[in-house]
């Protein structure tokens, strides 16, 4: 261990000793060049020899020699001088742009509050109304011209501001839209078989004929959709080749974590620039207004952030029973210049437009709430698809009012059978008295709804009322104590089979058994 010691001295005196080399050389060299003494002794030295000439010369030399060394220490002065300067002037410009940022804030805020207080004395007279004249020379001083808050007979603003541009660039490209031909004679059962054949021979997608008709009859009873599942089983794929089906692509919402209001889907206005930050959601949602297509918006990863914020709107007007009732406000009041759709800062949602989202189960995602998937139809993909065999599909040109068309004609030709509706019943009853849960007017509008379009996409009635049971109703029991109501399965089980039959409920049984097997 000594050596090692010795070894280590020897490195480190040899490496700190090349540092004080330099330090010394360096100062060996500013002592050398004003040492004074030295110099004397030099001209002591060749001072007898000197005539007249080299007495000159010398003492011109000295001079040059002082002179630059004069100057090198001004340069370093100077230098010195000018970084202290330019620090001085750097922090006072810091200053002086923390200043101005602060005024400035100070100017936008009075301004909103200016802005706040002129709307809330207009909105004293209605649309229409004479308005004082002091107040409208304040309003005009508002906006960016004498008429920028002038107001019509239908009281919107005068302004020729366009705060909407993207929906102001539909309006334009609409003006010179046609329709394409539809395809109006296909049937529900035909439009999933070829739906299925195109994801095949076109998108090199596989989905199982139960899926193709679970996802196409869950249009037929609600606007919102949810496929769940584990990942890459084709989720997203599913709705996005279905825009391609049907010559109309899905737009993609990617949801973001930081989601937590409707201005995630639509935008919001800015006050400062009087412009409107329209998203690409609004954009296509305005674009369903001018045609009869159908159009289909994704939320991917929709539970990424909490469902019931950002989506809480849309969850209260689409279930409105009225269609005419589907209307959101944009913003608070109307300008001439706004979108032909968009009246008196109102939007009515179109009618033609499903929203699908897409979730995944794992730590970095919020759990759905029942508020949620009670309006929403939930789809299970929990397995990949199996490679087949089909023709090539081309698309289709499919209609809104096609396809509304055949929901309410399958509504009307497969009813929910008397006896089922009566089982369904008394199973609510069973429900109540055993576990504490009822099913809830929604969800039996639901299943009244859901399966007759699934009956005419070439499912049975009793698959159709499996799934809803399964998927609307049993899946509550997630949220009970399962060790407690374990052995109430088995009698449940037991009542499903000796009412439906045995050998149909199938998916209700298989989930309630892995209910069992959590406990």
């Amino acid at each position: 261990m000594s050596e090692f010691f010795e070894f280590m001295k020897a490195m480190l005196n040899t490496f700190f000793g090349g540092f004080w080399t330099i330090i010394k050389g360096f100062g060996l060299g500013i002592a050398g060049i004003f040492n004074i003494g030295r110099y004397v002794e030099i001209f002591k030295q060749y001072d007898p020899s000197f005539n007249i000439g080299s007495w000159l010369l010398s003492i011109l030399m000295v001079i040059l020699m002082v002179a630059f060394l004069a100057g090198i220490v001004y340069l370093i002065i100077y230098f010195i001088m000018k970084k202290i300067r330019n620090r001085r002037t750097y922090v006072s410009q810091d200053q002086l742009l923390s200043e101005v940022a602060a005024l400035n804030r100070e100017v936008m805020k009075a301004k909103l509050d200016r802005d706040k207080i002129l709307a809330m004395k207009l909105s004293q007279f209605g649309p229409g109304a004479q308005v004082p004249g002091e107040l409208e020379e304040g309003l005009a001083k508002a906006g960016e011209n004498p008429n920028a808050m002038q107001l019509d007979k239908e009281g919107n603003v005068i302004t020729d501001q366009i705060r909407f541009m993207k929906l102001a660039q539909v309006d334009k490209e609409m003006d010179n839209y046609v329709a394409p031909a539809y395809d109006n004679d296909l049937s529900l059962e035909e439009i999933c078989e070829r739906f299925r054949n195109f994801n095949c021979s076109r998108m090199g997608l596989y989905y199982e004929p139960k899926i193709i008709r679970l996802f196409l009859s869950s249009f037929g009873c609600t606007r919102l959709i949810i496929l769940q599942g584990i990942s890459g089983t084709g989720k997203t794929s599913l709705p996005y080749s279905f825009g391609k089906f049907t010559n109309n692509d899905a737009e993609i919402a990617a949801v973001q974590p930081s989601w937590r209001d409707r201005t995630e889907m639509f935008g919001y206005f800015n006050e400062f620039t009087k412009k409107f930050n329209e998203t690409e959601i609004l954009k296509k949602l305005y674009e369903a207004t001018y045609t009869d297509n159908v159009y289909v918006v994704i939320l991917d990863e929709m539970n990424i952030a909490r469902v019931e914020y950002y989506f809480a709107e849309m969850l209260s007007i689409l279930e409105m029973p009225s269609k005419d009732e589907w209307v959101i406000d944009i913003v608070p009041s109307g300008w001439s210049t706004d979108p032909k759709h968009i009246v008196d800062g109102r939007f009515k949602l179109p009618e033609n437009v499903w929203y699908v989202g897409t979730a995944n189960n794992d730590d970095s995602t919020f759990s759905i709430s029942d508020k949620v998937y009670d309006r929403a139809i939930p789809i299970n993909i929990d397995k990949k698809g199996v490679p087949f065999d089909a023709v090539y599909t081309p698309n289709v040109s499919l209609s809104y009012s096609h396809l509304e068309a055949l929901f309410d004609k399958a509504k009307e030709e497969h009813p929910v059978s008397e006896i089922n509706l009566n089982k369904i019943e008394a199973l609510d009853d069973y429900v109540i008295e055993h576990f504490r849960l009822a099913f809830g007017n929604r969800i039996l509008k639901q299943l009244k709804e859901f399966v007759p379009c699934y009956i005419a996409a070439g499912g049975t009635e009793l698959e159709g009322i499996d799934y809803i049971l399964c998927n609307k109703i049993f899946r509550k029991f997630e949220a009970l104590n399962l060790a407690f109501i374990r052995d109430e399965i088995d009698g449940l089980i037991h009542y499903l089979n000796e009412n439906f039959g045995n050998n149909t409920m199938l998916e209700c049984i298989a989930y309630l058994r892995r209910l069992q097997k959590l406990f």
